[in-house]
């Protein structure tokens, strides 16, 4: 697994985000691409098997959600030694609560192809001031609520639309003047973030890595290149998070995960219901259909006997 340096720390803590290279090899890059060939025709809001069409109504090309479920290759990114460790260091919270049903938790992993002309305008930035993923240092530990890992499948250079972010903003308590005039748009309509003021375009070989907090605001570039830009992103955050869309891991997936890999996936209050409702010591009387994910109420059998 790879070492995080002083020099990463102080960098990611400067600008919100850093680069790995060559965190995929080629075998697993061929692997990945293989899959995506027989995914690439998914219409949105199609099925394909556990892997859902998707888009955010903008002109952002195919989002293939949760991509974990089309096989090993992708099932490997879970715990990627290339990348997991950075993970678990920023996301924080070893020796505290967040730690309790697990290191981490993963709410959103897709791919994305995207073809000439389209792009994702500009989102996120810490003025939002989102709990879900915010930025946070404190007592000598990074405490991110969602930090990204996103992988380049192809070569991504000028023309390619890669990645645009703005260096820093995860600490900004401004507003980029000109947000709104490149923010991310429905209705099939296409904005990019290229040419931002302070804005930086990410350029990155097949197999590279874009690790960033989730509040550095970032969108990307228009594609003006033929052919295809293919990136998989994979969001993780402390152990409480919950998933950011109505998708749930397949039992047929948490069947082959490891032991970590589904810490890291399942949803941590169905441990503790799961844990109530199979004992003898313990009971809820909360309908299965309104149980929240946060407060779990119950009560010791033997009282509930004697009252």
């Amino acid at each position: 697994m790879k070492k995080i340096s002083k020099l990463d720390e102080y960098l990611f803590d400067l600008n919100g985000y850093l680069i790995i290279k060559n965190a995929l090899n080629k075998i697993e890059l061929k692997d990945l691409n293989n899959i995506l060939d027989k995914l690439k025709n998914t219409k949105n809001d199609e099925w394909a098997g556990h892997v859902h069409g998707h888009n955010y109504g903008g002109k952002e090309g195919l989002n293939l959600q949760q991509i974990y479920e089309a096989g090993k290759p992708f099932e490997k990114l879970i715990d990627h030694p290339s990348w997991i460790n950075h993970m678990l260091h920023f996301v924080g919270g070893k020796g505290t609560f967040d730690h309790l049903h697990g290191p981490l938790f993963i709410d959103e992993n897709f791919a994305n192809i995207r073809g000439p002309g389209e792009a994702i305008g500009i989102h996120s930035g810490n003025p939002e001031g989102l709990q879900r993923n915010h930025y946070r240092y404190q007592n000598g530990k990074f405490h991110c609520s969602q930090v990204n890992i996103l992988l380049a499948l192809t070569n991504i250079g000028p023309g390619d639309g890669g990645t645009v972010i703005i260096p820093s903003s995860h600490k900004s308590n401004i507003v980029h003047p000109e947000f709104k005039d490149n923010k991310m748009l429905k209705g099939g309509k296409v904005s990019s973030a290229e040419g931002m003021t302070g804005a930086k375009e990410i350029y990155m070989k097949a197999g590279d890595a874009l690790l960033f907090v989730d509040s550095l605001c970032h969108g990307s570039a228009k594609r003006i290149n033929k052919g295809e830009r293919r990136i998989v992103v994979y969001r993780y955050g402390p152990s409480w998070g919950f998933f950011r869309h109505p998708y749930r891991p397949s039992k047929d997936l948490l069947s082959r995960l490891s032991k970590f890999q589904k810490k890291i996936n399942f949803q941590k209050s169905k441990l503790v219901y799961d844990t109530i409702d199979s004992s003898d010591f313990y009971t809820t009387h909360v309908d299965i259909r309104f149980r929240s994910r946060i407060n779990i109420p119950f009560f010791l059998r033997s009282l509930i006997n004697f009252l």
